[in-house]
C-alpha cells in the first residue's frame, strides 16, 4: 500500500475517486436515499478541489482504493472502497494524516456508527453534536478531537 498526496487530480483520476466514494457511501450511509447520494454526488469533485491536502491511498498496483481530504488539522471526508473495507486502508491513511499533518479532529454522521466505531478506535473522541448537517439536512453530525494520550498512562 502506497499513501501519496495527489495535488492535481486529472479527469479520469477524479472519476476514480468518484467511484470509489459513491461505492462507499452505498455500503456505509444507509440513511441517505438513492436520490439523496445522486444530488451529493455532484458536488463531491468540487469537494477534491476545496482540500488543502488531498491523500491517496493506492494498492500494489497502483489503482486507487481510498482517500482522504484534509483541511488544516481536520480531515473533511475519508473514504474506502467498499471492497477494501476492513483490510486497514482507513486505519493507514488516518495514521499518514496524523503523522504528516497533524491530523487531530474531524466529523462524522452520527447514523453511521461504523465510521464512529472506527475513529473512536483510532483515538478520536466526540466533542460536540450537531442535530443536521452543513447543509442544514436532518443527518446529525458528530465532531471528533483526537485525546492526546497522557505521558503517565
Amino acid at each position: 500500500m502506497r499513501i501519496i498526496e495527489q495535488p492535481n487530480l486529472n479527469p479520469a483520476e477524479s472519476e476514480t475517486l468518484l467511484g470509489i466514494w459513491e461505492r462507499s457511501v452505498k455500503a456505509t450511509h444507509d440513511f441517505l436515499s438513492p436520490a439523496e447520494v445522486a444530488a451529493i454526488k455532484q458536488y463531491v469533485p468540487q469537494a477534491f478541489a476545496g482540500v488543502e491536502h488531498l491523500i491517496i491511498a493506492r494498492d500494489d498496483s497502483g489503482q486507487a482504493v481510498g482517500f482522504m481530504g484534509i483541511n488544516d488539522r481536520k480531515v473533511e471526508m475519508l473514504f474506502v472502497d467498499a471492497n477494501q473495507r476492513g483490510q486497514g486502508v482507513g486505519r493507514q491513511l488516518l495514521e499518514f494524516g496524523i503523522q504528516h499533518y497533524g491530523v487531530d479532529e474531524l466529523a462524522v454522521n452520527e447514523q453511521n456508527p461504523q465510521a464512529r466505531g472506527f475513529y473512536e478506535y483510532m483515538g478520536f473522541a466526540v466533542v460536540k453534536r450537531s442535530p443536521v448537517d452543513d447543509q442544514g439536512n436532518p443527518y446529525p453530525i458528530l465532531e471528533m478531537k483526537r485525546k492526546i494520550k497522557d505521558e503517565n498512562s
